[in-house]
């Protein structure tokens, strides 16, 4: 017997610098997961998806990733994706920056 669908958002890594992205429901790629388009509907994930591998000009390795809905738009649901969106784990880099641990 098939797994239901659960929602997804599609996630890559950008090409030059090597972010993690999120593809938003107006064809952008983001860097924060909260912008990501929650896809719902197994069929619209799978076309997005394919949409997404053809821009190998500015993400590599496109892939759905399973998230929820939050108050603040799409939340990872595995560790993976969780620690992904933190950016990398050195501080003096990325996305960690900007928070004061160092």
């Amino acid at each position: 017997m098939a797994r239901p669908f659960t929602p997804k958002i599609v996630t890559a890594n950008a090409l030059l610098e090597g972010d993690v992205v999120y593809l938003t429901e107006d064809n952008r790629w983001s860097r924060s997961h909260s912008d990501a388009e929650l896809l719902e509907d197994e069929a619209h994930a799978t076309l997005r998806l394919l949409e997404a591998e053809r821009q190998q000009n500015v993400i590599v390795g496109a892939y759905l990733a399973d998230a929820k809905a939050g108050p603040d738009g799409p939340e990872p649901v595995h560790f993976r994706e969780s620690f992904r969106s933190r950016g990398p784990s050195n501080y003096r880099h990325g996305k960690q920056a900007h928070t004061g641990n160092r």
